[in-house]
Order: C-alpha cells, then sequence, then structure tokens
C-alpha cells in the first residue's frame, strides 16, 4: 500500500476516547499498519472519501426481500463487543487492522456514547453486523461481519434507514470496495467532505435504538 496515496497524516498518538473524539471531528481514523514486521498506529484522512448519499443507497429486490422477511431479528447496542470482534475475526486475513488494542479503545468509546453497534441475530446467535461512531450528525461506518449470508447486509440496510429516520447528515465508509460499491457508495474530494463533516457535527443527533 502507498500510505502517501491512501492520505497518512500521522504515525502514533495513543488509541483513547479522546484521540479518537479529536481524530473523527477532524475527518481522520486510526488504521493501524504493518511497516518492517512492526505493527503502528498509523492516522488517515483520505483523498477522495467515500461516502453513502441516503438517496443514491441501492438495495437489491433479492436483498429487500431477506430484509422483510424476519429472517435475522435485528437490534442496536446490545452486543458491541461482539459485533466488533466478529469484524476483527472477519477481517484478519485482510491486513489485521482492528487489533486488540482497537478493539478495547472502540469499547471504551462505546461506553461513553460514540461508538455504536447494528446486530443480526437468528434466534439467540450473533450472525453479523456493523460498528461505526456517531458525533453529531457524523455517522463513521468502521467495519461489518457476517456468519450466515446476507446477516451483514441486512445489518447495513437497517443501519442506513435507521439514520435516515434520525436525520443524520454524513455516512462515511472511508474506501470504496467492490462490496460498497454494490449499494451505491460514491467518492468525493477530502475537501468536500471535510466541509460537509463539520457541517454534519453543528447537528445534535441521538443515535437512538433499533429493534425488529
Amino acid at each position: 500500500m502507498d500510505v502517501h496515496e491512501k492520505g497518512l497524516v500521522h504515525v502514533g498518538g495513543m488509541l483513547t476516547p479522546d484521540w479518537l473524539f479529536h481524530a473523527y471531528t477532524h475527518g481522520v481514523f486510526p488504521w493501524p499498519q504493518t511497516y518492517l514486521g512492526r505493527s503502528l498506529l498509523a492516522w488517515f484522512s483520505l483523498d477522495p472519501r467515500c461516502i453513502f448519499e441516503f438517496d443514491q443507497f441501492h438495495v437489491s429486490r433479492r436483498l429487500e426481500r431477506t430484509c422483510r422477511s424476519g429472517r435475522f431479528r435485528i437490534t442496536s447496542d446490545t452486543d458491541f463487543a461482539g459485533v466488533i470482534s466478529g469484524c476483527a475475526e472477519s477481517h484478519k486475513h485482510d491486513g489485521i487492522w482492528i487489533t486488540p488494542s482497537m478493539i478495547e479503545a472502540y469499547i471504551a468509546f462505546h461506553h461513553l456514547g460514540y461508538a455504536h453497534s447494528v446486530e443480526a441475530w437468528s434466534g439467540d446467535a450473533l450472525v453479523g453486523g456493523v460498528y461505526g461512531v456517531a458525533i453529531g450528525g457524523l455517522f463513521a461506518a468502521e467495519s461489518m461481519f457476517f456468519r450466515q449470508r446476507d446477516a451483514s447486509k441486512v445489518a447495513l440496510v437497517a443501519l442506513m434507514r435507521h439514520l435516515q429516520k434520525q436525520n443524520y447528515k454524513l455516512v462515511d465508509i472511508q474506501m470504496k470496495t467492490e462490496h460498497t460499491a454494490r449499494f451505491g457508495a460514491v467518492e468525493i474530494p477530502r475537501s468536500e467532505y471535510l466541509y460537509r463533516l463539520q457541517a454534519a457535527l453543528r447537528h445534535d443527533i441521538e443515535f437512538g435504538r433499533i429493534r425488529s
């Protein structure tokens, strides 16, 4: 990875709620890297930045049927630790960026009311979910995982519909991937992202709860 093209802005620091809050409110997020066999805490502000627009978020007809089928029970903030741990396990071969220290930091951020999860359940089993950070009118979606087909997708759809209902202004997803592109993810210049971020932060929006 060419970290300069990816928007590296700082190496080092601490994974604490204060650092996380300052980072997200300035368009920066932590993304640990491995360099010469060492794990480094790196912070990025990507250019371009990828977001979801509510009016461009695409749900296929097949997925819509799954969402309405009742196959999964959807909740929020019921098992944040389980969701972030599931994401770490699911992506452990993708660079292992959700490190144990990241898990600990985001759980602390969750306890302060800034990090949230949406869970997909099959019976009493956690089978998928997504987590992210909510500050003001910003929701920064961080990662998702599934143990049953479509579980994470249904959780994501529930999250997006909840955020729109709560009147969130900006949904950050950092990088465009083949997966997010299918949902209609769009890239915008970092300058536009930072402008929209500051506008979003002026709103005081409660994340609330999802129950299905």
